[in-house]
């Protein structure tokens, strides 16, 4: 195989034998090579193989601002998820789990813990899935020197089932209802058209469904802070606005309840896909 383009020292892309685009990687293997080289193939740890351009694209934007030692850490968890789970996961995994696994990392450094509203239903509904999230923690606990907990575990376990392919998640249509609409309101006030190859609309798309979720099983999140609400209600005014708008719209048209915390969470990811645009 060629380099067809350098990501970062540790991450190349190229093709295979029938021109499909690869995303390579091995320590150091592109370090100060260059595009036209063949890749030194004793370097490679991983090939990852995505279902379309869009998908390697956004796999190649995520990897290359995430450490190698987490990028390993998330492909060993979702092999071991195979092992486990015995069932297609969705190539997306590789995005959207090493995303979160990154993320939960940085959060503990950060001191930013969240609890799992779901927990206990997960638990039920999704026991493989959360065995799978236990061992994932307790691999990450181990390499990292972390103390991630449960909770943790199950944020993995719906990220599984989100990759899963056929899964019957209660409540769907509504679920899939209220994403559709939250990314209309959302369209519409801010006057923008997204990108939906884009890693942060992947991102956005993934809370969304768990928001949804949320609201639909009528689950609580733990983090009833008035104080944050207000924080995040005064400098975020214009995405809290926003979500605003996208509360009277599902208590109308669902007749369901938006609590305050949710709407802390909302107009928090709504912030965030916004600086990523």
């Amino acid at each position: 195989m060629e380099i067809v383009k350098i990501i970062n020292n540790n991450i190349i892309s190229s093709y295979d034998e029938k021109g499909r685009e690869l995303v390579v990687m091995g320590k150091g293997l592109g370090f100060q090579a260059k595009p036209g080289q063949i890749i030194d193939e004793s370097k490679i740890d991983k090939i990852f193989r995505m279902d379309s351009n869009a998908d390697t694209r956004r796999l190649q934007d995520l990897l290359m601002d995430i450490p190698l030692e987490h990028i390993k850490l998330g492909h060993e968890i979702i092999e071991d998820t195979k092992l486990i789970i015995d069932r297609n996961l969705n190539r997306n995994i590789y995005i959207t789990l090493i995303d979160h696994i990154n993320f939960a990392i940085e959060r503990f450094h950060q001191n930013i813990l969240f609890t799992n509203p779901l927990l206990r239903e997960i638990k039920s509904f999704y026991p493989k899935e959360y065995e799978a999230g236990v061992l994932a923690v307790d691999k990450i606990n181990s390499a990292c020197g972390l103390m991630l907990n449960e909770d943790e575990a199950a944020s993995i376990a719906m990220h599984i089932v989100n990759a899963e392919l056929g899964t019957n998640i209660p409540n769907v249509i509504d679920i899939t209802k209220i994403v559709q609409y939250v990314l209309k309101i959302v369209k519409a006030y801010f006057a923008i058209e997204f990108y939906e190859d884009s890693l942060s609309y992947e991102r956005f798309l993934t809370h969304l469904k768990f928001f949804a979720l949320r609201i639909v099983t009528k689950v609580k999140l733990d983090d009833d802070d008035l104080e944050l609400h207000d924080i995040i209600k005064t400098n975020y005014s214009n995405e809290y606005i926003c979500a605003e708008q996208i509360r009277k719209y599902i208590e109308v048209k669902f007749n369901l309840v938006i609590p305050t915390e949710e709407m802390t969470y909302l107009t928090v990811q709504i912030r965030r896909l916004m600086n990523k645009k």
